[in-house]
């Protein structure tokens, strides 16, 4: 029975996971690898059975407080994006200090944060914020910035406002690169509250896998990592499904 294109479209990327575990296992088998510098997919999995309990507490703290810190990264995010993208002249003058800013690694402000609110969710919120509003601004102030002038002329002699141009018009027309951005935020906030939880937390996935690897569990450690992996692809897919379902229009003629 042969699979019609979607169905394989489906499949593929379970199949990739499991040549992936496969790879991992017999790689790791195969080379006798000591378990407590490189465990295998069988010694992780083992971990995140036995280790259940800790690793359900320490994902929902780090999911909530990145989620926290993603909403954050939006909401500016979108203020921003859409100040920025409403003038060509703010657009060309910020677009600069905003790829600076990027360029700093956020685990760098972690200290200064750590400084400033103490230990705790406050600095995982922050890095998570910091590291992910970014691409929302960028992305919100492009899709508005580059709005075709013709259209923009011909919305004008119909009596619209610079305001309800942006509105009616850029707004909409920057929600694909509005969710796009979600996307690759997503992924970067958890990256941003693990990387503060190693340093400055007593909770968390990154200080799970912190305590972890100081005591030579490596299995633990893995299992701390598909975790983070697992709640960063639910998200993107999320935001997947909510890009296709409200941008439908943008993605027509596409399987």
């Amino acid at each position: 029975m042969q699979l019609s294109e979607k169905s394989r479209q489906r499949i593929a990327p379970w199949a990739a996971v499991a040549i992936l575990v496969v790879i991992w296992e017999v790689t790791v088998r195969l080379l006798d690898v000591p378990e407590f510098i490189f465990p295998g997919a069988w010694a992780t999995a083992q971990a995140l059975v036995t280790y259940a309990g800790p690793i359900g507490m320490h994902s929902w703290q780090t999911f909530w407080t990145t989620m926290v810190g993603f909403g954050i990264g939006v909401a500016v995010g979108l203020l921003l994006g859409f100040i920025i993208g409403s003038s060509k002249f703010l657009y060309h003058a910020c677009y600069p200090l905003l790829v600076g800013f990027n360029a700093i690694p956020k685990v760098a402000f972690v200290p200064i944060l750590v400084v400033w609110f103490g230990i705790g969710s406050v600095p995982a919120i922050l890095t998570a914020f910091l590291i992910c509003f970014f691409p929302i601004v960028v992305n919100v102030a492009t899709g508005l910035a580059t709005l075709e002038p013709e259209m923009e002329d011909v919305l004008r002699v119909l009596g619209a406002k610079r305001l309800d141009v942006l509105l009616k018009v850029g707004m909409p027309r920057s929600l694909p690169y509005f969710f796009a951005s979600l996307k690759v935020a997503i992924t970067l906030a958890f990256v941003g509250t693990v990387v503060s939880e190693t340093v400055a937390s007593n909770q968390g996935i990154g200080y799970l896998m912190m305590s972890a690897g100081s005591q030579m569990r490596m299995g633990l450690v893995f299992a701390g990592l598909i975790v983070i992996s697992a709640m960063a692809m639910v998200m993107y897919e999320l935001f997947a499904v909510l890009e296709k379902r409200m941008t439908g229009w943008a993605h027509r003629g596409q399987r």
